[in-house]
């Protein structure tokens, strides 16, 4: 019975989900909105000359009556250090 109990008990760790995070603010109404990439599974490859590149697009709307889209693109290098973004709608906080 121990044995069943060593074997089914435990469950494996879950790996620590990785995230790039930011903040934006609405041209339209100023309301200030929260955004996150998930950099394991929201990225897209391009290939380029000098090595692979990620990029990630977002739209994102607010909880106010707005109902201003904020596109969000964001490119990501190999290692997933953020190298470019660009806002339409809205401004980076």
């Amino acid at each position: 019975m121990k044995f069943l109990q060593k074997f089914f008990g435990s469950s494996p760790a879950k790996p620590d989900k990785k995230y790039y995070t930011f903040s934006v603010k609405c041209k339209r109404c100023g309301e200030i909105i929260e955004g996150r990439v998930d950099l394991d599974n929201d990225l897209s490859v391009e290939y380029e000359e000098g090595g692979d590149i990620y990029h990630a697009r977002k739209l994102l709307m607010g909880e106010n009556r707005c109902f201003q889209r904020i596109e969000v693109e964001l490119k990501f290098t190999a290692n997933r250090e953020l190298i470019e973004k660009q806002i339409t709608g809205g401004e980076f906080i």
